[in-house]
């Protein structure tokens, strides 16, 4: 089990580490985005939040291939497993459907759900904090 979470631990920390530099990228870039005046605030208000969700997309799927990368290493999966599809299921709580881990990594999947869901939830918060600082902008602008 101590096995387990420490591989864990070292895959959560390093999708906590892209997630905060894709996080401090998204904010520094709405910030600037947000700040310069255009006459079309609601297409600015898109253009923003698409690039936000895009990117954040974008986070979230290297983070399932860090997961992917583990698996592939430890050996969690069964042989032929395709380990991005077994990534994403954990990470996005979907649940076992057709692949489930061998039963030496177990728990794996959970912790995968659990940093997922916690990464989920931030960037849910970033995507808010984005929203909220573009409405005030543009309130402001006009």
């Amino acid at each position: 089990m101590l096995r387990q979470l420490l591989v864990s631990i070292a895959v959560s920390l390093c999708n906590i580490a892209i997630h905060a530099i894709v996080m401090a990228a998204v904010l520094r870039v709405a910030r600037v985005a947000s700040e310069r005046a255009t006459s079309y605030q609601s297409f600015r208000l898109i253009a923003i939040m698409t690039a936000t969700v895009s990117v954040l997309m974008a986070a979230h799927i290297a983070e399932v291939v860090a997961w992917s990368f583990a698996y592939a290493i430890i050996g969690a999966a069964p042989a032929g497993t395709d380990l991005v599809y077994f990534a994403f299921v954990n990470y996005t709580t979907l649940g076992y459907g057709d692949v489930t881990p061998l039963q030496r990594w177990s728990l794996l999947g959970p912790m995968t759900a659990m940093n997922g869901v916690l990464l989920f939830g931030w960037s849910t918060a970033v995507i808010f904090a984005v929203l909220q600082r573009a409405m005030t902008t543009s309130r402001i602008k006009e």
